[in-house]
């Protein structure tokens, strides 16, 4: 039997981000290991541990606050990932992949939020 959160289409597609984030954050300098690197790992983190903790729920509003809490982890990563740029850590194409994939995926969930049954 799968978990409900294995069959979303919005958690897989946080999982793929979290990749490519860990992909990208692990090029970052020593010095960002406690500091941005780690934010940008947690907050990515949290996109797919949140989905998955609020399929849990039995009311459409508790899975409701889970899903804004994911989507607030994804701006976080989408505005992290300017201040990566910034630093350059991150090359100009890379922030632009991180933010449209960012993007797609804050959609998404918005869209699955919206179409959440009563």
């Amino acid at each position: 039997m799968a978990f409900r959160f294995e069959t979303l289409e919005i958690w897989q597609m946080a999982r793929d981000y979290a990749a490519k984030v860990y992909t990208l954050t692990a090029k970052f300098p020593r010095h960002e290991d406690y500091g941005l690197k780690s934010q940008l790992n947690r907050a990515v983190n949290s996109i797919s541990l949140n989905i998955a903790e609020g399929s849990s729920k039995s009311s459409k509003k508790a899975f409701d606050y889970q899903l804004e809490i994911a989507l607030g982890s994804t701006y976080e990563v989408v505005a992290g990932s300017f201040l990566a740029k910034d630093r350059a850590y991150v090359t100009e194409s890379e922030h632009e992949r991180l933010y449209e994939t960012g993007l797609r995926l804050a959609k998404s969930i918005n869209a699955f939020r919206n179409a959440l049954p009563l």
